[in-house]
């Protein structure tokens, strides 16, 4: 019965071919979803994945690094007596907002990352150049992203001011976009320089550690929450920190919500048009399962077929969303759209198109009653 159901596709194609071009567009919206929430709420944690630490030490309760607070830079030393750790060094953190040079009233708000600029740094080590982090060395040099250029109404050796102090773009790179502003790169002591509250220009508001061994974290992150005396603090992973941040942006903002809501919705959408392309297809050729079913081939049988030719039809679905949406990924790239989709997430979007060809294919199982050999004799 196999057999039977590929060359009922084959012979019948353009019966079927709404059904494909249904599941196909449904597995498109939700590759192109998921890839967009990856890219957008990933752009959360770039701090960290961008970044070569090992460990990221903060104040307690922080979900998300745009949320840090200054902590005790004595916090360093401890670290640094630690035997598992290799070195350490300081991020820091400072909201701010721009204006351009050439006079526009309009402001930007600015997340500026102070970073150690020397070669062997751990910050945005993954991000940026080893000659861009040589000029962040410069007084008052900045790095932006490329994307964001135009939001700034700058470009690359323009002036601007941050919180009323004067910098300068030096260079641009990619993979730096934020949610809610714009990511500033500078060095220690420009942020330090920009950052409006005095009392904190000199505490970090992370400290960032390197292991010997990164396998460790875990058990070096538990050792090190243990100690009293440098006031309140709290040790992660980067991964934990990382994955912490993501579902800050993700689900306690709510806008989590809202894209689940969205992917019910191209799901439940995708069924009904799926399964009324089928139930038509199958109807259309009721009399030819009565002639099958005339012959001696159980309704049992039948219902195998349809649920063959779902199977059929969300496998093709499946490779035509795949095709059109590496297609619009590497567009949407060239865009500097942030969007990233991994293998795991790719598993679960394929598991969906498949099941939603499997509900349409039950669905239209339940038009086989038609398909009584009575019908012959109308």
């Amino acid at each position: 019965m196999v057999a039977l159901a590929r060359k009922t596709l084959i012979y019948e194609w353009r019966r079927f071919l709404p059904a494909v071009l249904s599941v196909g567009f449904a597995g498109l919206l939700q590759l192109l979803q998921a890839a967009l929430v990856l890219g957008i709420f990933g752009s959360a944690s770039v701090y960290v994945t961008g970044s070569g630490g090992d460990l990221w030490v903060g104040y307690p309760g922080t979900q998300s690094v745009n949320e840090g607070r200054a902590i005790n830079p004595d916090l360093s030393t401890l670290l640094l007596m630690d035997p598992a750790v290799r070195s350490v060094e300081r991020f820091h953190w400072v909201d701010g907002n721009w204006h351009t040079a050439k006079g526009h009233s309009g402001e930007v708000s600015v997340f500026v990352c102070g970073i150690n600029p020397e070669p062997n740094g751990m910050m945005f080590n993954h991000v940026l150049s080893q000659k861009l982090r040589a000029r962040l060395g410069e007084p008052d040099a900045v790095v932006v992203d490329r994307a964001d250029l135009a939001k700034l109404n700058a470009h690359v050796g323009s002036l601007a001011s941050i919180n009323g102090r004067q910098v300068r773009i030096v260079g641009t790179t990619t993979g730096l976009r934020a949610l809610g502003g714009v990511n500033v790169i500078a060095s220690l002591t420009t942020a330090r320089r920009l950052d409006g509250d005095a009392s904190d220009a000199e505490r970090p508001t992370y400290l960032i550690a390197r292991l010997k061994d990164p396998q460790q974290a875990p058990r070096v992150a538990a050792r090190l929450s243990n100690h009293n005396g440098f006031g309140p603090y709290q040790v992660w992973t980067a991964k934990a920190f990382a994955r912490r941040s993501v579902l800050f942006w993700l689900f306690d903002t709510g806008a989590g919500a809202g894209v689940l809501f969205m992917a019910g919705i191209v799901f439940l959408v995708g069924a009904v048009i799926t399964s009324q392309t089928l139930v038509a297809a199958v109807v259309g050729s009721v009399r030819e399962y009565a002639t099958l079913n005339a012959l001696g081939v159980g309704v049992r049988a039948l219902r195998w077929v349809v649920l063959e030719q779902a199977f059929w039809v969300g496998a093709l679905g499946l490779l035509s969303a795949g095709v059109f949406g590496s297609l619009l990924l590497i567009l949407a790239r060239s865009q500097n759209v942030p969007v990233v989709l991994n293998v795991p997430i790719s598993l679960v979007c394929a598991t969906l198109i498949m099941a939603l060809a499997a509900v349409s294919g039950l669905a239209a199982m339940r038009s086989l009653r038609r398909a009584d050999p009575a019908t012959l004799l109308r």
